[in-house]
């Protein structure tokens, strides 16, 4: 069983009389940035000069400066902003700009794992990687609550990496639902084959074509957004609660009987298998994070194409106007602000 840490094992105070930069204010970030100062601690976002977020940064009570002014200002910087522009961001401004006896933060592995960034030797180089997108940080530590998070060290310069990690933890609210000890390899390549195989890739692809087999049949669209749609976060949490066996125990026996007789007519389980251990391939030899790293630099055509033909489907429309008209649409938007 991994190594689990808690609030009574996280010290706070191991944050106090440092300065923590945030870099980036999107989605993490602004939770981090929030959560940290209504924490007690002393932060300050690092941005680009013009950004659209500035103003709200500021408008939040936070201190902001520039991206290399804020690293200068530093003891502490989490390095918040998107995967792609994480290299570029740490090339220019955050890298020429480190002490002996810093620490680098990031929120996942992915650029230090597959050598984007290369820190120098006299930092510590560590990671707090909540679980949960930014704006549920946010959310259920205001609640009181805290999204579980995986803490990795990288390197350990000063001998306490660790421990200003649990401290960063307990500072945004994750120790209050966990702390999980990982490595960044560990980190890197789970989540990239997680969120492709599964959660975004597999899932939505699985929505996608549910929606149009019963349209294709001739059923209401709206019918076949409820069913294979909407219900599924009404899924998800059941099994976020309970596992498995809440959701057999919550769904009816119909239900059940046909997750046992049909789940692998969908998804034959060899073939599924064999499919989702070469995306985990791709993953560990590092040809996704090539693949990703070239499409940025040819603007991302592929990118936006796929996202622009996604707006487009008929899926997305008619959610978009349910939605609008169900009061479960009143719910506040996830924080989907760029760095």
């Amino acid at each position: 069983m991994a190594r689990m840490y808690y609030e009574k094992d996280c010290d706070l105070g191991k944050l106090d009389g440092k300065k923590i930069g945030i870099i980036g204010y999107g989605s993490q970030g602004h939770a981090h940035a929030l959560n940290l100062k209504e924490s007690g601690c002393d932060v300050c976002v690092g941005l680009r000069p013009g950004s659209k977020n500035w103003a709200k940064a500021e408008a939040a009570g936070l201190k902001v400066a520039s991206v290399a002014d804020t690293t200068k200002w530093a003891d502490i910087v989490m390095l918040l902003v998107n995967d792609e522009a994480q290299a570029a961001a740490y090339k220019t401004d955050i890298g020429p700009n480190l002490e002996p006896g810093m620490a680098l933060m990031f929120a996942h592995g992915f650029n230090i794992h597959f050598k984007q960034i290369v820190p120098p030797s006299f930092v510590d180089v560590l990671m707090i990687a909540p679980k949960g997108p930014g704006h549920t940080v946010r959310s259920t530590y205001v609640n009181g609550k805290g999204v579980p998070c995986l803490l990795a060290v990288e390197q350990d310069y000063t001998g306490k990496a660790h421990d200003i990690g649990l401290a960063y933890a307990a500072g945004i609210g994750g120790a209050r639902g966990g702390v999980m000890e990982t490595t960044f390899q560990d980190e890197t390549e789970t989540d990239l084959f997680g969120e492709q195989a599964v959660l975004c890739g597999g899932v939505v692809e699985l929505m996608k074509l549910g929606f149009e087999t019963l349209v294709e049949a001739g059923y209401a669209p709206e019918n076949a957004y409820f069913e294979c749609i909407h219900e599924m976060k009404l899924i998800i949490d059941l099994i976020n609660k309970g596992g498995i066996a809440m959701m057999n125990y919550s769904i009816s026996d119909t239900a059940e009987y046909g997750e046992y007789i049909t789940g692998s007519r969908i998804l034959p389980r060899e073939e599924t298998k064999r499919r989702m251990r070469e995306v985990l391939a791709d993953v560990q030899d590092g040809v996704f994070a090539g693949k990703w790293i070239a499409e940025n630099q040819v603007g991302r055509t592929y990118f936006n194409a796929k996202r622009a033909q996604m707006a487009k489907h008929p899926m997305e429309i008619v959610g978009a106007e349910l939605r609008r008209n169900m009061l479960w649409g009143e719910d506040d938007d996830p924080d989907t602000a760029s760095n």
